[in-house]
C-alpha cells in the first residue's frame, strides 16, 4: 500500500472534489471522525466544513491547514469497507490525527479502488501537529498495515505488477482528460525535445496529439495548444483539450522555454554522434521499414515516420529512452533527413553514407546487432519491453505524488474552481 501525504490550504476545495466523485457515483463516505452528523447520514460540502470550523478559526499561523491523504491498496487486493475504515482509522491515530475530525472517501473511478482521507493538522487550540519524519513514519505504519491486514507489500511488487505508471491514452475507456494528464506532466522532466514537432513524435508513443493555434482576445494575439487523444491507427478521435486544463508545464509559453533549454544542453552532446552512427548502420543494414525498426527497438530507440496522404515519408524522429532525448532525422545529419527514407522504402534508391566515427569502440562495429544494449529511463521501459520495475515508485515517496492515483486530477479541479470564482468577482 502507497500513501501520499498533501497539504493545502483549500479545505473547500478539497472537499468539493471528493464530493464531486460522489455526485458521479465513483465515491462514498465510508467513515467521518469526530464530525457532526447529520439526520440521513449524507453530508453537503458546506455541511462538512462545519465540522473544522472551529480548528482553522483557532489557526494561529499554519498556511497549509488541510491534511489530503490518499492509501492505495496494490490493484491485486480485494479491500471490503470494513477493511478500509480499520485502516484508516489506524493510519490516522498512528500519524498522530486519531483526535482530529476527519472524513474517509472511498473512490472507485479508477481500475483500483482507494480512500481519501481529508482532515486539518492543527488541533482544537489552533496549534499545528508535528509532521517530524512524517514521511519516514507513513512509510512504517504502511508495512505494519500490510502485514495486519494481509495487503501485497508495495516493496516487494514484481516486474508484472499488472498496472503501468504511464500508460498509452485509450479514448475507448473514457476520462481521456486524466489519461492525458498522467502523461504530459511528466515527460518534460525526463525528456529533451526542440521543437513542437519532436513533442508530438514523443507524444505520439502515448496516442497523444497536440496543435497551435492563434486567435485574438481583446484586440491582442493569443497563441495556446489544444491536445488531442488518438486512436491506434494514429487518428486523432474525441474533443480537442485546452492546454490549461493540464496545468502551466502543458501549456505553449513553458513548452518554449523547455525547448530553448534543451537545445543549450544538446549542443555538442556526445549523444547526438553515438545515435547518428548506430542509425546510420542499422540503415544500411537493413532493407525495409520494419526491420529498420525492428533493430532500433532493440536498442530502446523509437522510430516515428509521418506520411502525407500519398503515402509519401516527410518526417522521420527518432526518440531514444536511454539518453532520454528526441531527435529530428535532419537535426541528427543529411544522411538521416526524411527523404532518403523516402527514396529507400517507396523507390528502392539507397544512397551510401560514411558512418562518422566515434570514441565510444563498441558502437564502432560492423554489424548493428552486435552493439550494446541500452536500457532505457525505468519510468518508460515498458515502450519497448512491455515489463517494468515498480519499487522505486515506494522510494520516490512524494516526489511524484501524480503518479500515485489520480491526484492531478484533484489539482487540475481545483485549479478551475479558482479559476471560475475570478471570473465571478471580475463580472462583479
Amino acid at each position: 500500500m502507497i500513501a501520499k501525504i498533501g497539504r493545502s490550504n483549500n479545505l473547500f476545495g478539497v472537499l468539493s472534489y471528493n464530493n464531486t466523485k460522489i455526485q458521479q457515483e465513483k465515491g462514498e463516505i465510508l467513515l467521518t471522525n469526530k464530525m457532526i452528523e447529520t439526520l440521513n447520514g449524507q453530508y453537503s460540502v458546506p455541511q462538512l466544513m462545519k465540522s473544522f470550523e472551529p480548528y482553522l478559526i483557532a489557526n494561529q499561523k499554519t498556511e497549509k491547514h488541510t491534511l489530503h491523504i490518499s492509501l492505495n491498496p496494490d490493484p491485486g487486493d480485494h479491500v471490503c469497507d470494513q477493511k478500509y475504515k480499520e485502516i484508516a482509522e489506524q493510519y490516522m491515530r498512528e500519524m498522530g490525527y486519531g483526535e482530529q475530525p476527519f472524513v474517509v472517501f472511498k473512490h472507485t473511478d479508477i481500475d483500483r479502488s482507494h480512500i481519501h482521507i481529508v482532515s486539518v493538522c492543527v488541533d482544537e487550540n489552533g496549534k499545528k501537529i508535528s509532521d517530524q519524519f512524517e514521511k519516514v513514519r507513513s512509510m512504517k505504519i504502511c508495512r505494519d498495515l500490510e502485514k495486519a491486514f494481509g495487503l501485497q507489500p508495495a516493496t516487494e511488487k514484481q516486474s508484472q505488477q499488472n498496472e503501468k505508471i504511464f500508460r498509452a491514452v485509450n479514448y475507448k475507456k473514457g476520462d481521456v482528460k486524466s489519461q492525458i494528464s498522467s502523461v504530459i506532466r511528466h515527460l518534460p522532466e525526463y525528456y529533451q525535445f526542440q521543437t513542437l514537432g519532436e513533442y508530438n513524435a514523443l507524444l505520439s508513443l502515448y496516442n497523444i496529439t497536440t496543435e497551435q493555434i492563434e486567435g485574438e482576445l481583446h484586440g491582442k494575439l493569443k497563441r495556446g495548444l489544444l491536445y488531442f487523444p488518438l486512436s491506434d491507427d494514429g487518428k486523432k478521435t474525441g474533443h480537442p483539450l485546452k492546454a490549461s486544463l493540464f496545468g502551466k508545464t502543458a501549456g505553449l509559453e513553458s513548452l518554449q522555454l523547455h525547448f530553448e533549454k534543451c537545445k543549450l544542453n544538446l549542443k555538442n552532446n556526445p549523444a547526438q554522434k553515438i545515435l547518428k552512427s548506430l542509425i546510420l548502420k542499422t540503415f544500411q543494414s537493413t532493407n525495409n521499414e520494419s526491420d529498420f525498426k525492428r533493430k532500433l527497438a532493440l536498442h530502446h530507440i523509437d522510430t516515428v515516420i509521418r506520411r502525407n496522404e500519398k503515402g509519401r515519408i516527410y518526417g522521420v524522429t527518432f526518440i531514444d529512452h536511454h539518453s532520454k532525448t528526441v531527435w529530428n532525422g535532419s537535426r541528427l545529419g543529411k544522411e538521416l533527413a526524411a527523404n532518403n527514407f523516402n527514396d529507400c522504402w517507396n523507390r528502392n534508391i539507397k544512397q551510401e553514407a560514411k558512418v562518422p566515427r566515434v570514441s565510444n569502440t563498441k558502437l564502432a562495429t560492423s554489424d548493428p546487432a552486435d552493439m550494446p544494449l541500452k536500457k532505457p529511463h525505468h519510468l518508460f521501459e515498458f515502450l519497448t519491453t512491455g515489463k517494468q520495475e515498480d519499487d522505486w515508485v515506494e522510494s520516490l515517496g512524494g516526489l511524484l505524488p501524480q503518479l500515485q492515483g489520480e491526484d492531478y486530477e484533484e489539482q487540475i479541479f481545483v485549479n478551475e474552481m479558482m479559476k471560475k470564482r475570478k471570473r465571478q468577482r471580475s463580472q462583479k
